[in-house]
């Protein structure tokens, strides 16, 4: 594998928060261009990965009042929508028994896609799945679409139209779960390798790939290079174990090193990565209700439409045989 600092992740995909803001906007604004145009916003995917915006209908007038009570996501619910599925993603790679750097690598797909198309646009639930498959395939951990989309009741033809689309960015991605790794080997000579150091920092190394987890749900991937990641992730594990004098570790990196960055610029940096993750906010069961409703407007799925798919879904499952495993829906 390449190296980060000659990497595409480094030159197109690590942003300043402004820029980030940036693109959230100019992707919620082209969906509500679609949606004020075609009085929907999803957009169907064919097979050879071909988009059609959705289609007009033959009388214009007619359709712009049906729609007139549809009004788009702001920037906030699109967030909590992304927010909800990135949970899901991590929740459905926990229950297939995929290792971190597939989860690290599907996350960071999920979150490049929606850079460039709103939620409104891409049901986030047939990204999320064909992410985790796109991720399988290059980390060389090949799943079926036909096995991943069985595992949770969901048509495997779908997960391969969107992976046309899915792909139009760089995929070597780096995730800080491998960074963490070679600083808690460096560690192991920093600290000596008396047994009771080892046990403490394989404790450390534990709890700071929680803190990954955590690090992962927010647009910190977005904004910082994987090795700054996983130092916050490691500086907040040993705040907890303290096994090690952290800042004096810090300067023995930067000296090593030779980083153009000073120790006021990384500590800055780590704080502003421990920001990101205290501010993170899972949407309540309310909030998803009421964005849930405005999202299948903006689709274009009337409660007829969800009825008519509840009651498929439920004959289906009615035929599968009493000791058939799957695990939780993702349909909403």
């Amino acid at each position: 594998m390449a190296d980060f600092q000659t990497s595409t992740h480094r030159a197109k995909w690590i942003f300043t928060p402004q820029e980030l803001v940036d693109k959230y906007k100019a992707a919620q604004q082209r969906a509500i261009q679609t949606l004020e145009k075609y009085g929907a916003t999803l957009m169907e995917v064919d097979a050879d990965g071909t988009l059609s915006y959705p289609e007009l209908q033959a009388n214009a007038k007619e359709n712009a009042d049906k729609h007139s009570r549809s009004k788009p996501l702001n920037l906030e619910e699109e967030q909590f929508i992304r927010v909800f599925y990135e949970n899901k993603l991590q929740e459905v790679c926990n229950n297939f028994h995929f290792p971190h750097k597939i989860q690290a690598t599907a996350l960071i797909y999920f979150k490049r896609f929606f850079l460039q198309w709103s939620v409104m646009q891409h049901h986030p639930k047939n990204i999320m799945l064909t992410c985790i498959y796109a991720a399988c395939k290059i980390e060389e951990n090949h799943v079926s679409a036909e096995e991943l989309g069985k595992g949770i009741s969901q048509d495997h033809q779908m997960i391969l139209n969107n992976e046309m689309i899915s792909l139009e960015f760089d995929l070597i991605v780096y995730a800080p779960y491998r960074s963490v790794e070679g600083f808690i080997d460096d560690m192991e000579e920093f600290c000596g390798s008396k047994d009771d150091q080892l046990q403490a920092l394989k404790n450390l190394h534990e709890t700071a790939r929680m803190e990954v987890d955590k690090i992962m749900l927010t647009d910190a991937p977005l904004l910082f290079p994987p090795g700054q990641l996983a130092l916050a992730a490691l500086r907040s594990s040993n705040e907890v174990h303290r096994v090690i004098d952290f800042e004096r570790y810090l300067k023995r990196i930067l000296t090593r090193q030779n980083s153009a960055h000073t120790m006021s610029e990384l500590i800055e940096s780590l704080n502003a990565i421990d920001s990101w993750v205290k501010r993170y906010k899972f949407p309540s069961e309310k909030d998803l209700k009421h964005i849930n409703r405005k999202l299948k407007s903006c689709w274009g799925l009337s409660s007829h439409d969800e009825s008519k798919k509840r009651e498929k879904k439920s004959k289906h499952k009615s035929r599968k045989s009493s000791n058939e495993q799957t695990l939780p829906s993702l349909n909403e």
